[in-house]
């Protein structure tokens, strides 16, 4: 594996382009700022206060939230959630970036590192990923870091309009998972 792409004692991971590292007092502000643009806010809502739903979101024991730097700035978060029953046992991701970024495949390097940290480091065999089933470049991008759709699980969760939507299960497979940057 290329040493940028190691992990670091602090917690902190190396992608290809973009860097996950732990949040900060300081990253807060900037992350609700991203959360409040409504391709984000239309799936991550979080209230009328974003800042403490952020903040909220880092200090849940359940969750472990990185921030996504890319060239020196912070341009979303990342999160994983474990599954610890040993039948059970596996790890799901979660992800918004600055719509700004969108496109350049960003996404995907941060999902791809994760992935990678969560197989190698954790020990995971199965991870998985659930968006918004009408979220085709979420897809996608899931879909390029390794992700396979498993199934639609319906009414999955409630829109900012107060309508249930449909979500997409994803998986991936520890013996799937490839670190192709391509």
């Amino acid at each position: 594996m290329d040493d940028t792409m190691n992990d670091t004692t602090d917690g902190t991971l190396h992608g290809l382009s973009v860097t996950l590292r732990p949040l900060t007092s300081a990253d807060i502000p900037r992350l609700a700022r991203i959360r409040s643009t409504p391709e984000v806010y239309e799936r991550w809502r979080g209230g009328d206060d974003l800042a403490s739903a952020v903040a909220d979101d880092f200090a849940d024991p359940a969750a472990h939230t990185l921030v996504i730097e890319y060239e020196g700035r912070v341009i979303g978060a990342i999160q994983w959630t474990p599954e610890d029953e040993p039948d059970y046992r596996h790890a799901g991701i979660d992800i918004y970036l600055d719509p700004l970024v969108h496109g350049r495949g960003l996404g995907t390097d941060a999902v791809r590192t994760l992935a990678r940290h969560l197989i190698t480091d954790h020990g995971h065999h199965r991870l998985t990923i659930d968006p918004a089933a009408d979220n085709a470049a979420a897809i996608r991008c899931y879909e390029k870091a390794g992700f396979r759709p498993v199934g639609i699980m319906r009414r999955y969760e409630r829109g900012p309009d107060g309508t249930w939507h449909d979500g997409l299960l994803m998986d991936l497979l520890a013996e799937e998972f490839t670190d192709d940057s391509s």
